[in-house]
This record gives C-alpha cells, structure tokens and sequence, in this order.
C-alpha cells in the first residue's frame, strides 16, 4: 500500500521536459511583462501605508482645539447644525451632511445650485462647492473651506510627493485606462506567482528548502536567492496582487451597480422634480430612521435630494458595520426628504462587497501599525524579488530555454516527452 502510494505520488510530481519549457517560458515573460510596473507600484506603495502619519509628522492639523466639555455631553441636533450652515450662506443649497469618524465634528457641503456642481465637471479650475466644519456637541463653527476666487493655499512638499505616489500607485496618471492597465499587470503577476512556484515545487526537489548555494556560480546564488524570497512571500504576494487587480476595477463595478441595480430601485422617481430644500423633513430624524433600517451598522454621511448619485426626492444615507471587518460594508438607505418616511435599505451586490473587503486587506489596514509593519516588510521583499529576476533575465537573456534550465540546475531528458525524473532523499546523497 505505502508503494503505491509513493508511485502515485511521484507520479503526480513528474513532469515532461515539454512542459518545463513551457512553464519555464510562461514565467519569464510573464514576469517580465509586469516587473516595472510592480516596481512602481511596490515603491509607491511604501509611503502609502503610512499616509496618515505622514501627514500627521510633516504637515500636523491646523483646527483650532475643541472646546473642553464635560464627559458624555451629548451632540447637538443636527438640525441645528444645518439651519446654522443655511444662516451663513442664505440662497445656496447643502449637498451632504457628514459626521467625522475620529473627532466630535460635522463637515457639511454647500454649492450655489445642483447646476453649478454640474457645471464645475468642464472646468477643472473651477470649484463652486465648499464646505464648513462645525464642532458636533456645540454646533460651533470650527473651520471652513478656502473661497472659490482666494488665492490656491501653497502646496507643501509632503502634499506633492504624496499626491505623486498616489497617482502613480493607482493609475500611472492615467485615470481609468491606467487602472485597468494595472488591473491587467496584476492578473499577470498572479500568473508569474503561479507558474514560478510549479518551477520552484520541481526545483527544489533536489535541494534542501531554502538552500542557497554561495559555493557555487553567482549566478545560482542570485537564482536561489530569488526562490527563497519569493516562496517566503508567495502567499502575501498572491494576496496583495489579487486585491489590487480588484481594486483596479472599482470604477467600472461601481458603475456596473449604477445602472443596473440602483437604475431600477430609482426608476419610479427619477422624473420627479427635486423639492426645495426649506421644504424638506428632518435630516436628524432621516439619521435616527437609517439607523434603525440598518441594526449594527452607524450612519456615516447623508446626501440630499439632487445629487448625481441619488435620487430628486430622497436623502442617500450611507451605513457600514461597527466591527473591523465589516467596517467597509455600506449599506445605503432611502428615506424619503419629503415624508421622512423610510423607502428601504439596499445591500450592495457581492462584487462590490468583495471589493470593499479587499481594500484594507491590500493595505493592511485590518492589524493596525504591526500589520502595517509586516505589509511593508513583505514589500520590501517583494521588490528585492523582482530585482533579482532581472539580474537573472539580463545575465542569461540570449541563451536559449533548455541551456538556461540546465544552467539553472534543472535536469532535462533529450527526448520532448520524457519526464523529468522525481529524485529521492537517497538520489539527492
């Protein structure tokens, strides 16, 4: 019975000289397809997960200190807050209502019309919207947004650097063409991943794992070193390269919802005009039904009737879940601004679920400061992985297939079919 076994099992293992070739080829240009743009995309990553102290070191938070209260004040009505936002801009309309997720504060959007914010899309210099920070349990104005025609606010060197890392990371400046571009060249290094660990399994079976051979070639020394930093980092590497091709892939998924899901649950009102907004319910009690319609999630922003992802006569209220990993779950809710009654709650499709479960994953966003660590330790890897295959590409790229597996350690049989043989313990002394 354990004979048998063993037979089965080396001949599962065994693979064709054809077929090394093949994924030999497969791994090369994959790898080499994708390697730059990984390299980017590694590089700029780095500074990405650790945006928020970065920002917090070099550029700090100019808000003026919240007033001392005693423990357990509660917020002030939002209400409240909003007829304040309407009593400094008289005649404009708010766009959204939004509570702050780490400090006691409101932000609330404002524009002179739903008109101008559309009109703003053919002028990326022109910025009609602006919007005022109110303190949360006082409804004391805190901070607002510089005027439409004040002079730009100088950017800090921290603000540019970022931005470029950002943009590069995302879509090469390319907007949506270049993020699925780089969804494409994620789907490749999955590839790479894949067809470098079916050589790395052959490979290996004639070393020890995780031998690195220093007596030998520097060439060999380069090549084991690159199998061992890509096998200590296969699974996370995997991880990240599937969450970022899905990442990639936000904009077209979310417009996916938008025109099928959200077109029919807005199709009895869309052509409805939109009400005045001294006209319309409560947003405080539109706050209190969201929460109710969506038990264990914490609403985290209200838009009003006429944005352009909505509806003429309903508040959008947007929840999520209260746990960390349900905390990038939305769930948005319908209540009706001119009623305040509620029109539903409408989970998102499971694409778009699995998309909000994968960004955090991609950034290490779900451990804190230690898995930020980790992430950025594995990347660091990662990068030493890519530079070594090039060196191994560059030192060996006019020698043909089968000299190069030879000179890398693979045994090859002169006929195209023979297998490779499965070398045991005892052929290995």
């Amino acid at each position: 019975m354990r004979l048998t076994i063993t037979r089965t099992c080396e001949r599962a293992v065994s693979m064709t000289t054809r077929a090394l070739r093949r994924w030999f080829v497969v791994h090369k240009w994959t790898s080499l397809v994708c390697t730059l743009f990984l390299l980017i995309v590694c590089v700029t990553g780095l500074p990405l997960l650790f945006s928020e102290q970065i920002w917090d070191t070099f550029v700090g938070d100019d808000d003026p200190p919240y007033e001392v209260l005693p423990p357990g004040t509660p917020n002030a009505s939002l209400d409240v807050i909003v007829d304040k936002a309407r009593a400094l801009y008289p005649g404009q309309i708010i766009t959204s209502v939004n509570p702050d997720d780490d400090e006691p504060a409101v932000l609330v959007s404002m524009a002179p019309s739903w008109q101008a914010l559309k009109d703003d899309e053919n002028y990326p210099d022109r910025h009609s919207g602006h919007w005022i920070k109110f303190d949360a349990r006082t409804a004391k104005v805190l901070e607002q947004s510089r005027p439409a025609d004040a002079p730009k606010e100088p950017r800090t060197w921290t603000g540019i650097i970022m931005g470029i890392c950002n943009r590069l990371h995302t879509s090469l400046f390319a907007y949506l063409p270049g993020r699925l571009f780089l969804g494409a060249m994620g789907g490749v290094f999955v590839a790479s991943l894949v067809s470098g660990t079916v050589l790395y399994g052959r490979f290996m079976k004639r070393l020890p794992f995780g031998s690195v051979r220093r007596d030998r070639a520097s060439r060999l020394t380069w090549l084991d070193l690159h199998n061992l930093l890509g096998a200590a980092t296969l699974v996370w590497a995997t991880v990240v390269g599937f969450t970022g091709l899905v990442n990639e892939l936000q904009t077209p998924l979310f417009g996916l919802w938008r025109v099928t899901d959200v077109r029919q649950i807005l199709k009895p009102y869309a052509n409805l005009p939109v009400p005045a907004q001294d006209h319309l319910s409560s947003v405080q009690a539109a706050f209190d039904t969201a929460a109710k319609a969506a038990p264990g999630n914490e609403v985290t922003g209200l838009s009003f009737p006429g944005a352009s992802f909505g509806s003429p006569v309903h508040y959008v209220l947007w929840t999520r879940g209260n746990t960390p990993l349900r905390a990038r779950l939305f769930t948005p809710v319908l209540v009706d601004a001119r009623t305040g009654e509620l029109t539903g709650a409408y989970p998102m499709p499971w694409y778009l679920r699995f998309l909000e479960i994968s960004r955090p994953l991609h950034f290490g966003d779900y451990g804190g400061m230690p898995l930020k660590i980790l992430w950025a330790l594995l990347d660091v890897v990662v990068i030493g992985v890519l530079v070594s295959g090039l060196v191994l590409w560059a030192g060996k790229r006019r020698i043909a297939t089968d000299a190069r597996l030879r000179a890398l350690g693979y045994e090859l049989d002169d006929p195209d079919d023979a297998a490779v043989p499965v070398l045991t313990a005892g052929d290995a002394r």
